[in-house]
């Protein structure tokens, strides 16, 4: 997908999160976050993936910790930096990171790898470099939501309608493909389910979003 369509959306993109519908999924994206969270008691740093604007990079550090935004679209940073300027932000490439393996204690990966071109290379970086585990939330391709993205409303859509959902199995796999011998257990939950209060979150793969937390064994690197 061309990171180019980001760049016109940038000047509007934050302003969705300010809308009903934007706030409601935003709380239960966040009490997911929060909740996958919970497997790495230990973590202070985390690096986001496709930060965007930088509204979760921004939740992340008011968690104590100290949160870091990634993004290959230039305006997308420069809205990330007009609204949270005590934030950092790299501009950087996620399938080929300059980073040095075990340098953050997170990765996280929100909405992100649907847009990448190379979802399982760009994981795999993000294990390399991860100290203690990778999360992420990814729109799931078996939910309401899923089917209106290939054939209904947002389907037409400049950004959702170019979104490559994950079944819940295929998530699993290409975490576990990259973890390779690193990988050590992984608990996932979704949430906004079609009928349902949007803060209830639960094991079925059916939610509009699915949240996964792969915690992962100490590198090698690490070891010596």
């Amino acid at each position: 997908m061309p990171w180019e369509l980001f760049e016109h959306a940038a000047p509007k993109y934050a302003e969705w999160y300010a809308t009903r519908r934007g706030r409601r999924i935003d709380q239960a994206e966040c009490g997911l976050l929060a909740r996958l969270l919970r497997y790495f008691p230990a973590a202070r740093t985390a690096l986001e993936i496709g930060c965007g604007t930088g509204h979760f990079t921004h939740w992340l550090t008011s968690r104590a910790m100290k949160g870091v935004g990634m993004d290959r679209s230039p305006a997308m940073l420069r809205e990330m930096r007009m609204r949270f300027p005590d934030v950092p932000a790299i501009l950087a490439e996620a399938h080929c990171l300059s980073f040095g393996g075990a340098a953050v204690d997170l990765v996280v990966y929100v909405t992100t790898l649907e847009f990448l071109d190379q979802p399982a290379r760009a994981l795999g970086e993000g294990v390399r470099i991860a100290r203690q585990g990778v999360i992420l939330l990814v729109l799931n391709r078996w939910s309401l939501g899923g089917l209106s993205r290939r054939w209904g409303p947002q389907a037409h859509q400049p950004l959702l309608g170019q979104a490559q959902d994950f079944s819940l199995a295929t998530l699993q796999r290409i975490v576990k493909e990259s973890a390779e011998r690193r990988f050590r257990e992984m608990h996932w939950s979704s949430v906004i389910f079609p009928g349902c209060p949007w803060g209830v979150r639960a094991p079925i793969p059916l939610g509009d979003v699915i949240g996964l937390a792969a915690v992962l064994t100490r590198s090698l690197s690490e070891k010596h």
